[in-house]
């Protein structure tokens, strides 16, 4: 029965998420939690190797989801629910796409869509950045977390470093910082 609760909820993710895989993040953390297969903690750890590995964060987290709650059965339940109504809306999109996609009040429709995947992203980070400490009391721990996330930020903005760099470096860091 795990099984199909993994699909019908990973299904319904893939439905409903709009903007990529960062914006389903929220989304994904409200049902995973809901349904007690993890904590929120738990499941930014899982983002945080979901980010770091190849391919869609979305389909990811539900490959670790999955084989955390049901093995490798459970991987490919909900790997498969998260991809599929993606891969249904695209073809059936891709057969109309190329005369609708001139049409002003579909331009209009993705414009409207912009902000609010970004406010996703947004909501997402900061609710992430409060479950691990690096927004709320100031403690050496937050502290640390602060520093390791502004020199990843310069890194990558300023000095325009590559993200894998800045993982590597950044995992380094809280090695020494933490242990």
């Amino acid at each position: 029965m795990i099984l199909l609760e993994l699909f019908k909820t990973f299904f319904m993710i893939g439905l409903i998420s709009f903007g990529g895989g960062y914006a389903t993040l929220p989304i994904i953390e409200v049902e995973v939690t809901a349904h007690h297969w993890m904590t929120t903690k738990e499941f930014t750890d899982i983002i945080a190797i979901a980010g770091m590995s190849p391919g869609p964060i979305a389909t990811n987290c539900a490959v670790i989801v999955g084989y955390q709650t049901a093995g490798f059965a459970g991987a490919a339940a909900s790997t498969l629910g998260v991809v599929l109504p993606s891969l249904i809306i695209i073809l059936i999109m891709a057969a109309f796409f190329y005369k609708a996609n001139k049409h002003p009040i579909v331009q209009s429709a993705f414009y409207g869509l912009r902000p609010i995947v970004v406010g996703l992203i947004v909501y997402a980070a900061i609710k992430f950045a409060i479950a691990n400490g690096l927004i709320g009391p100031l403690s050496l721990y937050s502290l640390g977390l602060f520093l390791i996330f502004l020199l990843s930020l310069l890194a990558l903005t300023r000095f325009r470093a590559h993200p894998a760099l800045v993982i590597i470096l950044s995992g380094i860091a809280g090695v020494l910082l933490f242990t």
